[in-house]
């Protein structure tokens, strides 16, 4: 198991530097939409299509899923992967890529599971995202632990070999559009717009990370018009959870543990929170 997650950790960090270096030119939208119904950039075909490649050249990866495509697919020639070895991978190929315009933070999330997706967050063995910003950086939760590293040219170097949650939350960010939050949510963020400061951009993955690097929570709750919320519980819900719990924090639905979730259907949302466990507690009786 533990070959199989380094070789495909080893391989997004590896594609990481050309994702990033097709984002020039591939800043208008394809003529197609995703199987979620989000319109498509060049960018993200183009990083969907690297991955897929290369994650599906890996021997015990038999299953690849991507929040742009409808159904998971394997590998083109079928070899003997004794079935205790074998690996699925769930992909957000370029996560907050309508930030690509205006040239804001983006990145690629990932997720490693022992079954054929959807399944449980049970199943998860390791997740991680890249994430493109000044630099570029990686951070993977695995066996426990989470660390942090620095991708120069394809390669990590480890600058955080134990990340975790701050104990003195600083930040805040919620998503969606503030006519649509229901009204136990908004007092909720009344409460917390007066303890913490704002850090809201539009990318998860950047607004994930913020509160990895300084504590406090990020969330995108169901709204009054989608009360099943935005992002996906597969690509964005469970592997999230899973770095922010393995760092010390935690993670909800509102109502549990998002890592507690099963899904039904590949591209299911789920309203999401991570963040510092103090603040999700009170999410959850508020929301109750």
């Amino acid at each position: 198991m533990t070959d199989t997650i380094d070789a495909v950790v080893d391989s997004i960090a590896s594609v990481a530097p050309d994702v990033r270096a097709g984002l020039t030119g591939r800043r208008t939208y394809d003529a197609g939409a995703n199987p979620s119904g989000d319109r498509q950039l060049e960018a993200d075909i183009y990083a969907d299509e690297l991955l897929k490649e290369r994650l599906l050249a890996l021997e015990s990866v038999v299953g690849y899923a991507s929040e742009e495509r409808g159904s998971a697919v394997g590998p083109e020639s079928d070899g003997p992967v004794p079935e205790d070895d074998r690996r699925y991978v769930a992909v957000d190929p370029l996560d907050g890529s309508s930030n690509l315009k205006s040239n804001n933070t983006m990145g690629t999330l990932f997720a490693v599971y022992d079954e054929p997706l959807p399944t449980d967050g049970s199943a998860l063995l390791a997740s991680g995202f890249v994430l493109y910003g000044p630099i570029t950086t990686m951070v993977v939760a695995r066996e426990g632990t989470v660390t942090e590293s620095v991708i120069e040219e394809g390669t990590r170097r480890t600058v955080d070999a134990d990340l975790t949650l701050p104990e003195e939350p600083t930040v805040y960010g919620f998503g969606g559009r503030v006519p649509q939050w229901r009204e136990d949510f908004s007092e909720y963020v009344s409460e917390v717009e007066s303890e913490l400061k704002l850090r809201y951009g539009g990318a998860m993955i950047g607004d994930v990370n913020q509160v990895l690097t300084y504590g406090g929570i990020f969330g995108y709750p169901g709204l009054r018009d989608r009360p099943e919320g935005k992002l996906r519980l597969c690509f964005e819900g469970h592997p999230i959870a899973h770095i922010v719990e393995t760092a010390g924090g935690a993670s909800s639905n509102g109502e549990q543990s998002l890592l507690s979730l099963t899904p039904d259907r590949l591209h299911e949302r789920t309203p999401l929170f991570v963040g510092n466990e103090a603040y999700i507690d009170r999410l959850e009786a508020t929301l109750e």
